[in-house]
């Protein structure tokens, strides 16, 4: 798919020489610098569907598990 973007001069001047020092051209080059963007990008998505998975109150059942970890901990010696 061909794409044309704006890339300020500084930016797009880096670009080119990273490109010719890693012997790719610009496309390739700014294609897998989208890539490791996305890949970099889906992480906080991950965490924050985790979240909403495991955040919130404890379950009822998590409760009774704290409690006796509780009691445990207040039977043993430090």
């Amino acid at each position: 798919m061909k794409v044309a973007i704006s890339v300020p001069d500084p930016i797009f001047r880096a670009a080119d020489r990273a490109a010719r020092r890693m012997r790719v051209t610009r496309s390739q080059l700014y294609a897998r610098a989208v890539e490791a963007y996305l890949k970099h990008a889906e992480g906080p998505d991950v965490t924050k569907r985790l979240n909403a998975v495991y955040g919130g109150e404890p379950a009822e059942q998590d409760l009774f598990v704290e409690k006796a970890a509780q009691a445990t901990l207040r039977r043993s010696e430090w």
